[in-house]
């Protein structure tokens, strides 16, 4: 499993850091989890999978597909939620703003 948190942070293109922010964790503790020197815990386990919709059968065992196959209604609705969680005026958020605008 943890070679596999190592190609999941690699695929998303995330930094030890930034991984480890999401699951509340920090950098050390996501490196050592990658080198096999600590175990993912139950709790970081479900929120790597919640964060980023990860197959939880691919994290345990390496079986099937990395991420979990979501619908278009679901793409949107995580899309607009990530936007909504965003205290920062972002790009993404005054895009929209705009579309909204749009008769």
């Amino acid at each position: 499993m943890n070679e596999r948190i190592r190609q999941l942070r690699k695929t998303l293109g995330l930094t030890l850091e930034d991984f480890g922010a999401k699951v509340g964790v920090g950098k050390t503790a996501i490196s050592n989890i990658e080198n096999s020197k600590r175990n993912l815990t139950d709790q970081m386990f479900k929120s790597i999978c919640r964060e980023w919709n990860v197959n939880e059968e691919w994290l345990r065992t390496g079986e099937g597909e990395m991420f979990v196959e979501m619908t278009r209604d679901e793409q949107i609705a995580s899309f607009i939620g990530s936007i909504q969680a965003n205290v920062d005026d972002s790009f993404k958020k005054s895009f929209i703003l705009m579309l909204s605008s749009l008769d």
